[in-house]
């Protein structure tokens, strides 16, 4: 049975919209907020502990900057009109690029700092056609994943190879298995920038990553930026229809652009190459494919509440408010609920729910300081230690890195 996240997110009051702010810019809700963050900090570590570093850009920039960039030329009727103030024309952004190109290029740079790794998730925004949205899939408002590696021509293999490597980690970490990869490459059309020779060497060093590292790919005419040839990692969702999550791309376009350049070992100036990729795509585009793959019950790590904690009756009501306290001191999401049946509860939990753990608080384990854990597959597991069930979730809530 297929699964559209645009009704089980809701029921799951992970997020939802509202015509007053606006079709494509949906608002997530407490417990969709807290499974994107856990989402967001394991990103940012995975990213930290392979040599990134993390800014924050504004989410608007002169139309200026995406003259020189190319998007304005290339990209103007997905980008939402300007804003004018004074004598300034502002433009909300559509992709991070230029702003983290314009990172590089504000302190001096050695061949000693390269590769360069920027990363960022910061919000970014496509003026979309009503028709074409659609519940997180496609929207107006973008939290993006999104890095750039710069680095020496030589340099490039490398790092394309890494970043595929991140994203085979980070995917199996959040449980899903991309539905097949493509290298999307120049059309017959003359929206591209740059001259054939840069296309073409760009296209070889993606080309060579992929078959380096081992991944079946499809060649995709017409589907490159317009700065760069990429590889597209695709997932289909429950209604069969094909999306691109991840992304890397090659660019040697902005960095001439910007005029970017770093001092190389004989003394002089190189330009550097650009690495775009974004390891899981939009926070959006992510949960609305995450939704449908674990049907609303997410691995335990970014469950929204990962323990609800259940007193059998009014008896027991402190001591389960005390190890919820416990739980969540320990850094643990946790609740507790009170009222009615307790069947109805342990099924309002996990069930309906879907939250990982039910602990089901009764006269004898108030006694001996104990919890019974109800998992979420119906399987229950002898009482034990408040202090043991709170390292069990723990260790079950930890992300693979």
């Amino acid at each position: 049975m297929s699964v559209d996240h645009r009704k089980l997110g809701r029921e799951l009051d992970l997020f939802d919209s509202d015509p007053l702010i606006g079709a494509g810019l949906p608002f997530w809700l407490p417990d969709g907020a807290a499974a994107r963050h856990q989402v967001e900090s394991y990103l940012h570590e995975l990213e930290r502990r392979n040599g990134y570093r993390h800014v924050h850009s504004p989410a608007l920039g002169k139309r200026q900057m995406y003259e020189m960039s190319g998007h304005w030329q290339n990209f103007a009727d997905d980008m939402f009109p300007p804003i004018r103030l004074g004598g300034d024309e502002l433009v909300l952004r559509p992709s991070q690029c230029p702003h983290h190109a314009l990172i590089f290029k504000s302190r001096q740079r050695s061949y000693r700092d390269l590769p360069l790794r920027i990363a960022e998730v910061g919000p970014m925004y496509r003026a979309e056609r009503s028709g074409v949205l659609g519940g997180l899939a496609r929207v107006r408002s973008i939290q993006l994943d999104d890095a750039h590696n710069f680095c020496a021509l030589d340099q490039v293999g490398d790092e394309v190879g890494s970043v595929l490597r991140l994203m085979r980690v980070a995917h199996d970490a959040l449980g899903f298995a991309p539905s097949a990869v493509r290298l999307s490459l120049r059309g017959d059309s003359g929206k591209y920038a740059g001259d054939d020779a840069m296309w073409a060497r760009a296209e070889v060093l993606l080309r060579s990553a992929l078959v380096d590292a081992g991944i079946s790919f499809d060649e995709v005419p017409g589907e490159a930026a317009f700065y760069g040839p990429k590889i597209d990692v695709q997932i289909e969702d429950s209604a069969g229809r094909d999306w691109t999550l991840a992304t890397i791309q090659i660019d040697f376009h902005q960095p001439a652009q910007f005029d970017l350049s770093y001092a190389a070992a004989d003394g002089g100036r190189e330009r550097p190459v650009m690495v775009h990729q974004s390891l899981i795509g939009s926070m959006e585009r992510l949960f609305g494919h995450l939704i449908e793959v674990h049907g609303g019950a997410f691995p335990v790590w970014y469950a929204p509440v990962q323990i609800d904690v259940l007193p059998l009756g009014a008896g027991q009501a402190e001591a389960a408010r005390g190890f919820a306290a416990a739980a969540i001191e320990a850094g643990l999401r946790a609740e507790v609920h009170e009222e009615g049946s307790l069947g109805a509860r342990i099924r309002a939990a996990v069930v309906d729910r879907k939250i990982p753990y039910a602990g089901i608080v009764g006269e004898r384990e108030v006694a001996d300081n104990l919890i019974a854990l109800r998992l979420r597959d119906g399987r229950q597991l002898p009482a034990m230690p408040a202090a043991e069930a709170i390292a069990l979730i723990a260790a079950a809530g930890r992300p693979p890195l």
